[in-house]
């Protein structure tokens, strides 16, 4: 009874004065603690990313955004060291972004982009102020001398292309190779990377594989790598802009046979990803009448028992003849079939002697 007696609200000096008469053990707890637990949390620590992503999926559940040099933690943590920072961004959804790569953008004396537009909403999603300059393929090597000359200096510089790795079939790869022949840190920031995202889930052995990235825009050149690509064994990867997919898929049935499995990844991290999987033949079909968007990378199975099978010397001829009559010299034409077919270039090139011995005579090598 005394204890229910106590729970009855009395004027606050009544309160202190019978508080003081309890043993330690029977007091109450102080309110202030109450107070702590209950306190609703700062509205500042709520932000949802998902309420102002550009490309996230329906399945996306808000969660707190990182807070990038949040206070207290900053001394912990090692100052940035002066060098290029190759930071991978994301190639769709903007959730694919490290704490680390945060850092290093907020922190960099300059950041440079494939395209200003593009990076800024990027930036601007995570309140990023760290000045952008343009640096693209077409400006790379004008804006080198200045990029190498603020390094020398002392400044951190972030290079960062639209989508991925930078240097990865997009800008940087010869800055990187001028830092280091200048002895310049060099400084990998690893994050998204289509073609690792891609092999991935693509049910092809991902034991070894070809990145072969774009393929070449005049049709000869592009017809020897993929009968190179053909003539391995390893999983081969390709970056195909949508619009030369109906042309790729044309030409890797012809060579490299309709029946070898592929996938073709689209879209890969944002609302409408796909994988599409089957035969060349199979995606040649699908494909023919569908109007793509957005960067594919493809994937095709690499040859089974390609050490076993050789191809026959009518193979070798006709390989021979269609590289020059596409304008090869001899000696060109050999380093291909024999790179593309696993044959010794030596045999090859008897073979081309006594089959084309005539069409030889008078020309070329």
């Amino acid at each position: 009874m005394r204890l229910r007696q106590l729970q009855l609200p009395l004027p606050s000096s009544a309160t202190s004065s019978l508080c003081a008469a309890l043993p330690r053990s029977w007091r109450p707890r102080p309110l202030r603690f109450i107070r702590t637990l209950t306190s609703p949390p700062s509205p500042s620590r709520s932000l949802s990313l998902c309420s102002r992503s550009f490309c996230s999926d329906s399945t996306s559940r808000p969660f707190a955004e990182p807070s990038v040099g949040a206070p207290g933690e900053s001394s912990k943590r090692a100052p940035l060291k002066p060098g290029l920072y190759l930071v991978g961004t994301p190639i769709g959804n903007l959730e694919d972004i490290t704490l680390r790569a945060l850092r290093v953008l907020k922190s960099a004396n300059i950041i440079l982009s494939e395209d200003t537009r593009h990076s800024g909403k990027l930036l601007h999603h995570y309140d990023i102020k760290t000045p952008l300059l343009s640096y693209h393929k077409f400006n790379e090597h004008q804006r080198e001398q200045t990029v190498l000359k603020r390094l020398k200096q002392g400044e951190i510089v972030a290079l960062i292309s639209d989508a991925g790795t930078p240097g990865i079939s997009d800008p940087g790869m010869d800055l990187a190779k001028s830092c280091v022949e200048e002895n310049i840190p060099v400084i990998p920031i690893p994050g998204p990377s289509a073609l690792v995202a891609a092999l991935s889930a693509s049910g092809l052995s991902t034991e070894e594989f070809t990145f072969v990235g774009f393929l070449p825009k005049h049709s000869g050149a592009r017809k020897e790598r993929l009968l190179i690509s053909a003539n391995e064994a390893k999983t081969q990867i390709f970056y195909v802009p949508p619009h030369k997919l109906h042309q790729f898929l044309e030409e890797a049935s012809t060579i490299f046979s309709e029946s070898r499995r592929c996938v073709v990844a689209r879209e890969i991290t944002k609302i409408h990803e796909e994988f599409w999987r089957g035969s060349l033949r199979e995606a040649k079909e699908a494909f023919l009448t569908r109007q793509v968007k957005g960067e594919i990378t493809l994937l095709i199975e690499g040859k089974a028992d390609c050490s076993v099978e050789m191809p026959s010397e009518d193979q070798l001829e006709n390989e021979l003849r269609h590289l020059m009559s596409s304008g090869h010299s001899l000696s060109a034409a050999v380093k291909v079939v024999a790179e593309g077919t696993s044959t010794s270039r030596k045999v090859v090139y008897s073979l081309a002697l006594r089959k084309l011995g005539q069409q030889l005579k008078g020309g070329d090598d």
